[in-house]
């Protein structure tokens, strides 16, 4: 398919290059950014333009990869190609596009994208939503040539697990962060945590989140946690946020599981 790509960061970076390997002529690449746009069109074959005047209809869908407020405006100056028009965006609704077309859906890749690092496209979760049946149809022919997971979910559903994925991928990564500034306060290396999270995020590949949780709250261990507060003094911010996690432990789990 023909295929054009409205925007040039890391969720159309991924998408444009799992197309195109997958056979698809990327037609246009566009951005505001002229050399992000060339970047990005460079790498799949595709003509680069910062202006939406030079879009043009010799394309089947124009996928919308942009900043959620920015998306209706997009929409409609691209309704008058008469194309069908999807965005990727995980918390917008479909009827956004559907105020200015009937020719619309949704293709949500559920991961987190960063440029500089591969990912195995074919195993990204792709959630999609459609106008009507034929449309859908299409969506899901289109993602069944890069993903072998494929999910029907509407816009109610996506917002919930676009919220999911926030607690599930960027408070984590926040976290990760925290840590590692309290190491390098101390100087010491954040290598010494990887093989811990590595391990984490392996567990819940297998089971659950609840019955794996370790750490001082699910125990309760009001001794250890004092302490740790303690250690935080100065930085209340930090503080709130180990005791509000904490509760939340020790509340979902209400029982010790294995030490740590």
């Amino acid at each position: 398919m023909r295929l054009t790509f409205i925007g040039s960061g890391n969720v159309a970076t991924h998408m444009a290059a799992a197309f195109k390997n997958a056979g698809h002529r990327i037609v246009q690449v566009y951005s505001p950014n002229m050399h992000n746009a060339a970047l990005l069109a460079y790498h799949v074959g595709a003509a680069a333009i910062n202006q939406l005047t030079e879009i043009s209809s010799e394309t089947d869908i124009f996928i919308i990869s942009i900043k959620d407020d920015a998306i209706a405006q997009i929409a409609e100056a691209l309704a008058v190609h008469q194309k069908l028009i999807v965005h990727t965006s995980g918390s917008t609704s479909l009827d956004v596009l559907l105020k200015y077309t009937n020719k619309a859906g949704v293709l949500y890749p559920l991961q987190t994208f960063s440029k500089i690092r591969e990912v195995n496209f074919l195993t990204v979760p792709l959630c999609i939503e459609a106008a009507n049946d034929s449309i859908y149809a299409d969506i899901k022919e289109l993602a069944a040539t890069v993903s072998n997971s494929i999910y029907s979910i509407n816009s109610a559903g996506r917002k919930i697990l676009h919220l999911a994925a926030v607690f599930a991928c960027n408070f984590p990564n926040y976290l990760y962060g925290v840590a590692q500034q309290l190491l390098a306060g101390h100087e010491m290396d954040f290598n010494l945590l990887r093989p811990l999270i590595l391990e984490t995020a392996q567990k819940v590949q297998q089971q659950l989140p609840a019955p794996v949780q370790t750490g001082p709250a699910v125990r309760n261990d009001q001794t250890t946690m004092a302490a740790h507060l303690q250690m935080l003094e100065g930085q209340p911010h930090l503080q709130a946020m180990y005791t509000l996690l904490s509760q939340g432990i020790i509340k979902n789990n209400n029982g010790g599981h294995e030490d740590k």
